[in-house]
């Protein structure tokens, strides 16, 4: 016989053989599929996002099924309504989810914070908070080349001149803008009740916190004691919110000589 055919012959059994083996190999190993966890996975939103605390909608999806999470609430990219719908499909008593926004603690804009030196290495938050916190001289404050714009999934972050800002339409409290954060300005708070919010993280004294920001927390106290609530207090050099008192009057936003207290 031809050496070459033979050669051929060879080649194309030993594929023939292979793919039987390949495709007995399959049906003996094969694992079965989670009929309910597919299921349930076939209604979240598959942004993967991590928000759930799992690793993606597979895995929120497959702890549901198996009984090892009852929360039907945990998926923050999903609609009003897929809690009922996970809890009718499971048989579950449905979560009332409580929903969030992402809020960035700093106003510290190009405008506002003072620059202590020119930056010209990696274009990231966490790089340049490893020279020297930064190039501004806020060490608490934003440092605004994005890394939480890049984390956000939902396109909800941006930067507005050198300071994050965040949308609350298009949030869904993945938390992802939060871990992304170096300086651990970027808070989850609740969206349902609204309240004052000191948008400034600096615990300086205030005489070394006005150097480095016009618009700084300085601790003066004019916000804890206008504030007919109790809902204010400075600690730390830092006006500090109980969202549970706080009526969002307004008062302590109108005595803030710096403007750094919103309503929100």
């Amino acid at each position: 016989m031809d050496p070459i055919l033979l050669a051929v012959l060879l080649v194309a059994g030993i594929g023939v053989a292979a793919g039987l083996l390949l495709g007995i190999a399959s049906k003996v190993f094969a694992v079965p599929e989670n009929e309910k966890a597919a299921a349930v996975e076939e209604l979240l939103p598959g942004a993967n996002c991590g928000g759930c605390g799992f690793s993606g909608c597979s895995g929120y999806a497959e702890a549901l099924a198996d009984g090892k999470e009852a929360d039907t609430a945990k998926c923050v990219a999903g609609d009003a309504d897929l809690p009922e719908q996970l809890a009718q499909l499971l048989g579950l008593a449905a979560t009332a989810a409580e929903k969030k926004v992402a809020v960035v603690l700093c106003q510290g804009n190009a405008a506002k914070a003072e620059i202590k030196m020119e930056y010209r290495g990696e274009h990231s938050c966490r790089a340049a908070n490893k020279l020297y916190g930064g190039p501004k001289s806020c060490p608490y404050g934003c440092i605004g080349f994005g890394d939480c714009v890049e984390a956000c999934p939902f396109h909800a972050v941006s930067l507005c001149s050198g300071v994050a800002v965040i949308d609350p339409n298009q949030c869904r409290a993945c938390g992802k803008c939060v871990t992304a954060c170096p300086k651990g300005i970027i808070d989850l708070l609740p969206a349902q009740k609204a309240a004052a919010i000191v948008k400034c993280k600096n615990t300086d004294k205030g005489n070394l916190a006005m150097k480095v920001c016009k618009v700084s927390c300085i601790g003066c106290k004019k916000c804890e004691k206008t504030c007919p609530s109790n809902a204010i207090h400075v600690t730390d050099n830092l006006a500090r919110v109980d969202r549970h008192a706080c009526t969002a009057c307004g008062a302590c936003v109108e005595n803030c000589p710096k403007g750094c207290i919103t309503i929100g």
